[in-house]
């Protein structure tokens, strides 16, 4: 199984492209198209990334469209799609909503992708929230907690069990004894689902301390505190320098920047928990014009910033 090395931070990012809500879209990102992913995603693998991650929503209703547009690339498809352009870098589905699957349809799917990959799936599950999207699946939305919570044994089970409840599902993933599988969501619930089940936790938003203690509070009383675990945090977007004409004005509010000294002290003063219990997987957002300038960006991150970053 996937595990973060002791005593490092492992550097993920999501990639741009593949699903483009309002929240954090670029332009740039309207006539992009598959080589334009392709290549974001060959550039952090060369780059030393320890994960790409991937979005999943089935369907957007109308009144949200123009928040969250209605482009988002299948999860599964894309990193299928996302396997085979790469050669190290892990795929994280970065959340998938098992609460929209049967955790056996899961479990094959995530298995293959895994067969596939040569090993490199880290599964990414959420309760999901769109209400609209639950209906239009037919599944109910106010218990979403509770059926994730319902499907995960299962699905680990069948990611385990070759033979499952008289049922026999190939191929099996590479990983021993399965894929991990990181929880996300920043909810009491959600916290306790990843405590309880998960091999990390995958926050939505910003982490702090107090959901970090009650994670180890948790897996303590469950009796899982021994077992390795990601604890995962959001940073806010980077860019590196200013591109040529742009003012310091013109940076996007929220956005950290500066040298790249600057850049790692920001992060590390706004990640909670620096201790070797705390944060250990940090997710990576970019400014950018163009898909040249963020590929510029997340090779540019990963040798000046980075090595500032993944040493607890």
């Amino acid at each position: 199984m996937i595990e973060i090395p002791a005593g490092t931070r492992a550097l993920s990012t999501l990639l741009p492209i593949q699903a483009q809500s309002r929240i954090f879209f670029q332009e740039w990102e309207a006539e992009a198209g598959p080589a334009d992913l392709a290549r974001l995603a060959r550039t952090a693998d060369r780059a030393g990334y320890f994960a790409i991650g991937v979005c999943d929503h089935v369907v957007i209703p109308d009144d949200l469209v123009p928040t969250m547009s209605s482009h988002w690339q299948d999860c599964i498809a894309t990193l299928s799609w996302l396997a085979a352009q790469t050669e190290r870098i892990h795929l994280l589905s970065n959340i998938y909503v098992l609460p929209f699957r049967h955790p056996l349809v899961a479990a094959k799917e995530f298995a293959t992708l895994d067969w596939l990959s040569g090993g490199r799936v880290v599964i990414g599950v959420g309760a999901g929230h769109v209400e609209a999207e639950f209906a239009a699946l037919g599944v109910d939305h106010p218990s979403r907690g509770r059926i994730l919570e319902q499907k995960l044994p299962p699905l680990l089970d069948a990611l385990e069990q070759e033979c499952h409840d008289g049922l026999q599902a190939r191929p099996r993933p590479v990983q021993s004894p399965r894929p991990p599988v990181w929880v996300g969501g920043s909810s009491a619930g959600a916290i306790r689902r990843a405590a309880t089940y998960g091999d990390g936790w995958l926050p939505q938003g910003p982490a702090d301390d107090e959901k970090i203690a009650r994670l180890h509070e948790i897996r303590e009383r469950r009796g899982r505190d021994h077992l390795p675990f990601a604890v995962g945090h959001i940073v806010a977007p980077v860019q590196q320098g200013r591109r040529q004409g742009q003012l310091a004005d013109e940076v996007p509010p929220g956005t950290i920047t500066g040298t790249a000294q600057a850049i790692a002290e920001q992060i590390l003063a706004t990640t909670p928990a620096t201790t070797p219990d705390g944060v250990n997987q940090l997710q990576i957002a970019f400014r950018a014009a163009s898909c040249e300038e963020h590929c510029d960006q997340i090779e540019r991150f990963a040798a000046e910033v980075a090595p500032m970053l993944t040493t607890i």
